[in-house]
């Protein structure tokens, strides 16, 4: 197996790194970075637990090829907040939104779906439109949750977009 050196940024740090050639993202991101907010859910792109940024888009990690991210500026959960750190007064008001429409239950969709939605608000921020009901759940359409049903995780993004999450 042939190794690769890359470069990519993670959460504002550049990291440089060689990496063989099926390594994915997720497992760069979990196994070398020690970044776990990406999730291991399927490893076949079908839940979003892994979702994160790159280049500003919402990409499943588990699909992306360490070697394709060679260049690229990755953002995941733990970058969302200021400083990377998810502490509960430097949560964004996405986050903040999770929290207080207790849109999270076991956890392990909430960095995919909080990356979906953040990409979706940034959209949406540039074009100066809230998102409606239905463009949320198209953001959200690759991420699965278990646990909540979908209504609370809606409403924190509604929330968020209007503004009126601290």
């Amino acid at each position: 197996m042939a190794n690769h050196s890359i470069s990519v940024i993670v959460n504002g740090s550049k990291e440089y790194l060689t990496v063989p050639s099926n390594m994915t993202l997720l497992q760069l991101l979990r196994e070398r970075l020690a970044i776990t907010g990406p999730k291991n859910g399927c490893s076949a792109g079908e839940c979003g637990a892994c979702t994160v940024l790159m280049n500003g888009e919402p990409v499943n990690s588990c699909l992306v090829l360490a070697v394709e991210a060679d260049g690229a500026e990755v953002v995941t959960v733990e970058g969302l907040a200021d400083g990377g750190r998810a502490r509960e007064d430097q949560l964004t008001p996405l986050q903040q939104a999770f929290v207080e429409h207790n849109a999270v239950q076991c956890g392990f969709c909430t960095p995919g779906m909080l990356i979906s939605a953040h990409a979706l608000l940034e959209r949406c921020k540039r074009s100066g439109a809230h998102p409606t009901e239905g463009e949320i759940k198209e953001a959200l359409v690759g991420n699965l949750c278990r646990c909540t049903g979908y209504l609370r995780i809606i409403e924190a993004v509604q929330t968020a977009a209007e503004g009126g999450a601290r």
